[in-house]
C-alpha cells in the first residue's frame, strides 16, 4: 500500500554576500538525525560533513556550500533551522555582572542578520609608497578545520587559512594573482612581511562579517541587568 506523502513548504533566502536569492526548504526528520549523530560524535569533521550534506539538501542542491563564505552557511543554517525546529532559540546565557549565574534567554532568530564592521576591508594595504597590497577572498568550510570560528585554530592552521584566502597581492598596476603561486609562496610572502601589515590582515580576519544579535539578560539572583553581543553561529545555539 502507498502511504501518503507530505509536501514541504518552499521558502526563500537572499545570500548576504551576493544577494542571490536562494530557496530552501526546513530539514527532515532524517537530516535531523544525521546532524544530531554528527553533534554527540563532538568530531569537528564529521560535524562539518553534516552540516554541508544538510544544506545542499535543504537548498535543492542550487549552491556549491563548499565555496560559500562562512557567513553565507551560518546565515542559510539560521533559516533553516528557524523553519525546522521553531523561531525562538532558548540558550543559558552566562551573567556579565557576577560571572557565575546563567540566565535563561530566548532569542527571536527572524530578528538576527549578517552585520558588517563598518570599518571592515578585504584591501589590506601593505606598503602605501610602493601602492603594495593584498585582496583577500572570505574563508569558506573548505579551507578551514576550525568550523565557523576561523581564528579559533593553531597559528599553522591560521597561516593556511590566511594563504588560501588569497584573491591576489598587487603592486601599483600589476597583479600577482593566487593562482599563479604555490600555497607555499603565499605563506613565505606572509611570513615576510612587517608586524604593523600583519596586524592589518588579523583585523581583517577579526571583523569578517558575522551572525550578530544583542540580548538583554537579567541576572536572576542580582537582579541586575546587562546586554550581551551574540556572535556565530555557536552562540545561538547551545
Amino acid at each position: 500500500m502507498t502511504l501518503p506523502s507530505i509536501e514541504t513548504p518552499r521558502y526563500e533566502l537572499t545570500l548576504p554576500s551576493t544577494d542571490k536569492v536562494v530557496q530552501y526548504r526546513p530539514f527532515l526528520v532524517k537530516e535531523e538525525k544525521i546532524l544530531l549523530v554528527a553533534m554527540e560524535s563532538n568530531d569537528n569533521k564529521e560535524i562539518l560533513n553534516a552540516i554541508r550534506e544538510i544544506l545542499s539538501a535543504c537548498t535543492y542542491d542550487s549552491i556549491d556550500v563548499n565555496t560559500l563564505p562562512i557567513f553565507d552557511i551560518e546565515y542559510i543554517f539560521l533559516q533553516i533551522r528557524s523553519k525546522s525546529v521553531g523561531e525562538v532559540s532558548k540558550v543559558k546565557l552566562l551573567c556579565p555582572d557576577d560571572k557565575k549565574t546563567y540566565a535563561d534567554v530566548e532569542i527571536d532568530l527572524t530578528k538576527v542578520n549578517v552585520q558588517v564592521d563598518d570599518a571592515h576591508t578585504n584591501n589590506i594595504i601593505i606598503d602605501e609608497n610602493r601602492k603594495l597590497g593584498i585582496v583577500f577572498n572570505y574563508p569558506t568550510l573548505e579551507m578551514t578545520k576550525a568550523g565557523f570560528n576561523v581564528t579559533d585554530t593553531d597559528i599553522d592552521s591560521l597561516f593556511d587559512i590566511m594563504a588560501n584566502s588569497i584573491n591576489h597581492i598587487y603592486e601599483g598596476d600589476k597583479i600577482y594573482p593566487s593562482k599563479d603561486s604555490t600555497k607555499e609562496e603565499m605563506k613565505k610572502f606572509l611570513e615576510g612581511l612587517p608586524q604593523t601589515a600583519f596586524n592589518k590582515i588579523k583585523i581583517f580576519f577579526e571583523t569578517m562579517p558575522q551572525l550578530r544579535h544583542s540580548v538583554e539578560v537579567e541576572n536572576p539572583k542580582t537582579k541586575v541587568k546587562s546586554t550581551i553581543v551574540l556572535q556565530g553561529i555557536r552562540d545561538f545555539f547551545q
